[in-house]
């Protein structure tokens, strides 16, 4: 699947409005629309209103649940195969593929804004004095606001 497709029929006219949310560490059912008892009235509007997604392939790790959620395909097929480490081996070299299209690319070209905030953490390039090719400026964000690698100190 490349989003490039799925954008491509889109009327400019009539574009919805995207939010696409990614939760670290969070259950299927940690949310009320899928059944928790915890109350979370803003997230049940929004999951009413919208589109939840059901069927989305899911790893045990961040980054290649990140690199499948920003590109539609399988984590190794995005480059990512298990962390942002060069395991030297194809789909395992811890970069997002530059022949893989992004969800922020694919909606550039059918006129979208597209902003971002997080923890990106699909590139093995953090040091701001390096390489920013796989970095969300590069791959189709007009704004990022976060941090590029997997985690940090909080003090």
């Amino acid at each position: 699947m490349r989003f490039a497709l799925l954008v491509s029929a889109v009327d400019v006219t009539k574009q919805p409005n995207i939010v696409l949310i990614m939760a670290d560490d969070m259950g299927f059912s940690d949310i009320g629309c899928y059944g928790s008892e915890i109350k979370t009235p803003t997230l049940d509007r929004l999951a009413t209103k919208g589109i939840r997604f059901t069927q989305f392939y899911n790893t045990s790790r961040c980054c290649p649940t990140r690199a499948s959620l920003l590109t539609g395909m399988y984590p190794h097929q995005a480059g990512i195969g298990l962390m942002t480490g060069d395991n030297k081996l194809p789909g395992y070299r811890g970069e997002l593929g530059r022949d893989v299209v992004t969800i922020a690319e694919a909606l550039s070209v059918a006129g979208y804004r597209r902003y971002m905030s997080g923890k990106w953490h699909v590139t093995k390039h953090t040091r701001p004095q390096g390489p920013k090719s796989n970095w969300p400026l590069q791959r189709g964000f007009e704004k990022f606001y976060g941090t590029i690698i997997g985690a940090g100190s909080f003090f």
